[in-house]
């Protein structure tokens, strides 16, 4: 007796190579649905190539340092320079070198289920530190100074001191090597699982300033200057973790004085 569709759909899963007898067997069933699923392992199977080959291109730079035997090179990233409220975040990873990351990008062309995904992994399994700088900093030192400031606190808050660092686009005031890459959450991947961790880290803080200032939807727009944002801004003024040097708000409470 011939197998159910969803018995082969469910089974094609487990299936690998192209070259499988079992599936060189459902290759020859005329049933337009078990056609249709092999068609959907082929598109699967030409997605992991990809991403396989792409983690390959961002793993380049990784493996030149490794070359030279470096051994713990730490991507740094940071999240959160353009919003009206809330902090910037930065973060440092080193990655050990067994841990696989397939599909992992710059955070923000992931989905928030995959960021949370390669979060957890890199929590759990990488060399990881973090740097908080708050809105009220961010208005004293000015966002650029405070990126800097963010991502040397992450760089501090490894486990053991990096032997070099991959930065995304730019150069930190630190006696370590570092190389400077433009876009480079999405050309290496230890930028990229920075820009993870910063950006999930920076999202959850949001959330909960959420619950003490409803009237922004923080949770939703995490202190970008959305419509429903500027309209809580106009409505009730800036809160605490309004960046008071950011326009409008800082029109906003230059008119309160």
């Amino acid at each position: 007796m011939s197998q159910s569709i969803s018995e082969i759909k469910s089974e094609l899963k487990n299936i690998q190579a192209e070259d499988d007898p079992q599936l060189q067997e459902w290759l020859k069933d005329p049933r337009k649905g078990v056609q249709q699923a092999i068609a959907q392992w082929y598109r699967r199977q030409e997605k992991r190539k990809q991403e396989q080959l792409h983690y390959e291109q961002m793993r380049v730079f990784e493996q030149q340092l490794m070359e030279q035997g470096v051994t713990a090179a730490a991507g740094v990233d940071e999240v959160g320079r353009g919003p009206l409220a809330g902090p910037v975040v930065a973060a440092a990873v080193v990655l050990p070198p067994q841990l696989e990351l397939i599909g992992i990008n710059d955070s923000k062309k992931l989905s928030k289920e995959k960021r949370e995904f390669f979060y957890k992994e890199i929590i759990e399994k990488a060399d990881v530190g973090i740097g908080v700088v708050s809105a009220f900093e961010i208005d004293q030192i000015n966002i650029y100074e405070a990126t800097k400031k963010a991502m040397k606190e992450a760089v501090s808050a490894l486990s053991q001191p990096p032997e070099h660092l991959l930065i995304d686009a730019l150069k930190l005031n630190l006696p370590i090597p570092q190389t400077a890459i433009i876009k480079g959450d999405a050309k290496s991947v230890s930028i990229a699982a920075a820009s993870v961790v910063a950006k999930v880290t920076r999202d959850r803080l949001m959330c909960d300033y959420a619950q003490s200032y409803p009237q922004y939807g923080f949770e939703k727009n995490m202190g970008y200057g959305t419509a429903e944002h500027l309209a809580g801004l106009r409505s009730s003024g800036p809160c605490e973790i309004h960046r008071k040097s950011f326009s409008p708000v800082k029109e906003m409470e230059q008119q309160k004085k």
